[in-house]
């Protein structure tokens, strides 16, 4: 696992956003972390949360929390709510793939194609508002491009600023585009972490129906469809079926 305390900084750094009770929730879950109380810190990490504030690192910290106390279908949960949030994070992607070796599952994912792999890792470089930053930047930049064709009168000047121009709008839809599909995927990715030690897929949305397959605590699933309290999950390798609403949780 990455050091935590390179995170506390982080988080210490972001607490002016935070009212005052939990500025000294954290602090004091920063504490109970350091003094090895993690069920301490959990629950002050958890209160925060609770108010209604995120941030990948509170998320990584209590990922963290909970990796400590061997729980580790907690620990992915908050990792991934965390990536989320960083996308191209190293600290919580080695975290996480340290978690996901300590679960019972190890699911061979399909293959996917270059260019999806390529977009994916591309996609992820950035958060949602960092790439839209970028691309409001390049946009002005462009602006400017264009502001020295429009009124040099010197040829060199005039083509520079019009390829300038050209250059950096194109870039800027590029960096505008890339934020509409990283907003888009994290809201169209249903994932969940299963929470239940030991739980067999449903060939449909009944106790009495086929068994297909057995899944265990703390796997990734994609949620595809729910009836009636019960959730249609995919996991890495395509297989498909039914799990009950209870065995798991949202990401």
């Amino acid at each position: 696992m990455r050091q935590f305390t390179l995170l506390m900084i982080l988080l210490a750094a972001s607490l002016a956003g935070y009212p005052a009770g939990q500025t000294d929730n954290i602090v004091k879950a920063n504490k109970a972390y350091s003094a090895g109380s993690y069920t301490t810190a959990a629950d002050l990490y958890n209160k925060v949360v609770s108010a209604g504030y995120e941030a990948p690192e509170l998320y990584y910290n209590l990922g963290n929390t909970y990796f400590k106390m061997n729980d580790y279908a907690h620990a992915i949960l908050w990792y991934e709510r965390a990536r989320r949030l960083a996308p191209g994070n190293e600290d919580i992607d080695f975290n996480l793939n340290v978690a996901n070796t300590k679960i019972s599952d190890k699911i061979e994912p399909l293959p996917v194609l270059f260019y999806k792999r390529w977009f994916n890792a591309l996609l992820q470089l950035f958060s949602v508002d960092t790439w839209a930053g970028i691309g409001v930047l390049l946009f002005l930049a462009g602006l400017l491009g264009g502001a020295l064709y429009l009124t040099s009168r010197i040829l060199v000047l005039r083509k520079a600023g019009f390829w300038s121009a050209s250059g950096f709008i194109l870039l800027s839809l590029f960096a505008l585009l890339m934020a509409w599909s990283s907003n888009s995927f994290t809201k169209s990715a249903s994932e969940a972490i299963i929470f239940a030690p030991t739980i067999t897929v449903k060939s449909s949305p009944d106790e009495k129906s086929t068994d297909l397959f057995v899944v265990h605590e703390g796997t990734k699933v994609r949620l595809l469809d729910n009836i009636n309290g019960w959730f249609e999950i995919r996991i890495a390798n395509g297989s498909v079926g039914w799990l009950p609403l209870t065995s798991l949780e949202k990401i």
